[in-house]
């Protein structure tokens, strides 16, 4: 059986974080393994707290994991911290991981900060020259390219900007800008992934989208295939979601 690594945030409602990784390997019947970053107090209507795992933990749970186990793809989410992010790149460049995938989070759907300050400038210089697919939205994209994204071609500068960075490939997902929900793939040539707006609030569809691309790195597929996939299974999930409380509804996985 393949295997694929999770490295992020416990996210208590099963909606997103390590949680829903976990659930989107095993849907693609992965074996998944897991590290935690950090511990978040939330419900469906938003985060209320986070409080970061300590560095040497972190670091000793990477390595006693991947002194035993290397994974086919590993996927990196809410890492919080730079000195996090220090210690993670330490560890993967002792180890060398395949098929990186880095969704930089920086923010919830709710509006709650998810990366204190310097951690996407440290991820950017220490993690993404590593990386397979780095996975952006519109947000992160523009505060790690410097570019303020507003339409597709502000997107098509920093989908190109981003790559100089270090990754093979960059997906930025457009689900934020506009009426449109159309994502930008580049590894040297742009490929334009469409899609339609869905009506509604949606906990956890970048968390979910990157680990399906790592699910499916991990099964050989190609970086563009495993996009165009995701996307696909995305927009399912939405299409079944579940309101299981009183705010954003849940994926279907």
């Amino acid at each position: 059986m393949k295997t694929a690594l999770t490295v992020a945030g416990s996210d208590p409602t099963g909606g997103a974080g390590l949680q829903a990784d976990l659930k989107v390997f095993r849907a693609f019947g992965i074996h998944g393994l897991s590290v935690v970053s950090a511990v978040t107090a939330q419900n469906s209507e938003g985060v209320d707290a986070v409080l970061p795992v300590d560095r040497d933990f972190i670091e000793r749970q990477l390595n006693i994991l991947l002194s035993d186990i290397k994974p086919h793809a590993v996927k990196l989410g809410m890492l919080y911290k730079a000195s996090t992010v220090e210690i993670t790149a330490e560890v993967f460049r002792k180890y060398s991981p395949d098929n990186l995938v880095i969704d930089p989070v920086t923010v919830s759907s709710s509006g709650m900060s998810l990366a204190e300050k310097g951690t996407l400038d440290k991820m950017r210089d220490a993690l993404f020259p590593l990386s397979k697919v780095i996975t952006p939205n519109i947000h992160e994209a523009s505060v790690l390219s410097g570019i303020t994204i507003e339409n597709e071609n502000d997107m098509r500068d920093a989908v190109k900007k981003l790559r100089k960075m270090g990754p093979d490939a960059v997906v930025i997902t457009g689900g934020h800008l506009d009426e449109t929900a159309t994502d930008l793939y580049y590894d040297g040539e742009m490929h334009v992934l469409e899609g339609s707006k869905i009506e509604g609030e949606y906990h956890g569809t970048g968390c979910v989208f990157s680990s399906v691309i790592t699910a499916l790195l991990a099964l050989d597929y190609g970086p563009l295939e495993a996009a165009t996939r995701a996307k696909e299974f995305v927009r399912n999930a939405m299409e079944n979601a579940c309101h299981p409380g009183k705010g954003m509804a849940f994926l279907h996985i």
